[in-house]
């Protein structure tokens, strides 16, 4: 046994593309095998298995929530820069600008 073949099969989407491309080998009406990035093999794989692929929905917030709270760190922000912590503030500054990068790719 390889080491590679021992027990169960891990899941699809955790094989690599040359052991997708040897499972795709085993099903006779697939063409073009070498030619598919690695999402194309797990597509082909899972339908011919009859796998349905579910979607996570991920849960976000509102852009008005987003920038309700941007508003709540600028203000914590301010009182935490007159108590003069560089280190807090610096913290606060990094989180303010990520959620904002996060509305910019909301609009």
């Amino acid at each position: 046994m390889t080491k590679g073949t021992e027990g169960a099969e891990k899941p699809l989407d955790k094989m690599t593309v040359k052991e997708l491309r040897e499972i795709a080998h085993a099903i006779t009406d697939l063409k073009g095998i070498h030619g598919m990035n690695k999402q194309d093999l797990l597509d082909a794989v899972k339908a011919h298995r009859g796998i349905k692929e579910e979607k996570t929905k991920k849960a976000s917030r509102s852009l008005r929530q987003i920038k309700q709270h941007i508003r709540e760190l600028k203000v914590r922000k301010q009182e935490i820069a007159a108590e003069k912590d560089p280190k807090k503030s610096g913290i606060l500054r990094r989180q303010i600008s990520r959620l904002k990068k996060k509305t910019r790719k909301m609009a």
